[in-house]
């Protein structure tokens, strides 16, 4: 089972995380909401969309937009739909990660 921990808490667990070009995605339904407040940060990935973030608060402390999402993301990365990415300190161990076919998000679109 898959764990993102930050500030020595378990954040969000899972047995159905994927793996996207490097990056392990957690279910939506797995995270501890409890750490969790939205943030109006956005991005935009050619290939995937525009993400939108999240911030970690525990203990008193914020780990700004170190979680991220895709809410209507391209085709392409139609199954990334419903799954949050982490970065910024949060550590994923014991990743058991379901791959995409090929690993990654294809940009031009072909599949």
């Amino acid at each position: 089972m898959a764990r993102a921990i930050w500030n020595g808490r378990v954040i969000a667990e899972s047995d159905r995380t994927l793996e996207v070009e490097g990056t392990v995605y957690f279910p939506e339904s797995s995270l501890k909401r409890e750490y969790f407040r939205p943030s109006t940060t956005t991005s935009t990935d050619p290939a995937k969309g525009q993400a939108r973030y999240m911030t970690i608060v525990i203990d008193g402390q914020d780990n700004q937009d170190a979680a991220w999402y895709y809410p209507d993301p391209k085709p392409v990365a139609r199954m990334i739909r419903g799954y949050v990415a982490f970065w910024r300190g949060v550590e994923v161990v014991n990743p058991e990660v379901k791959a995409n076919p090929e690993g990654k998000v294809n940009p031009e679109g072909k599949e």
